[in-house]
């Protein structure tokens, strides 16, 4: 028994079988008269419909352009000017407290309540 020379295989385009697939979803069509017109097997045309509602059936050079908004750019955050750079000294009864340069104002609000009476 001899087998039948295998024929070689057609390459079709993204493009031709995005074609044939649209042609296959026109209401009253045929999957397999369209298949048969275009010389191709209908059960490949069904993995390319598969391929098409999945999006995958593209164009391997076609791209996909995305809405873009240019923001003008935000001013730069200055620091606030830093206090003048002194000694704070406090002599209390029970404590005797030396800030020297600019102290953290919360940090000064706690220290303070904690040692004034």
């Amino acid at each position: 028994m001899s087998r039948s020379p295998r024929r070689p295989r057609i390459y079709r385009s993204a493009e031709l079988r995005r074609q044939i697939v649209e042609e296959t979803l026109a209401p009253g069509a045929s999957v397999s008269l369209v298949a048969r017109a275009h010389n191709v097997n209908a059960n490949l045309v069904f993995t390319w419909r598969r391929r098409y509602r999945q999006e995958l059936l593209q164009n391997s050079d076609s791209s996909k352009l995305l809405p873009v908004r240019i923001i003008p750019p935000l001013a730069p955050i200055v620091p606030p000017p830093a206090t003048a750079n002194g000694v704070l000294h406090l002599e209390l009864p029970h404590a005797h407290l030396r800030i020297e340069g600019a102290p953290d104002p919360a940090t000064l609000r706690t220290l303070l309540t904690h040692l004034l009476p």
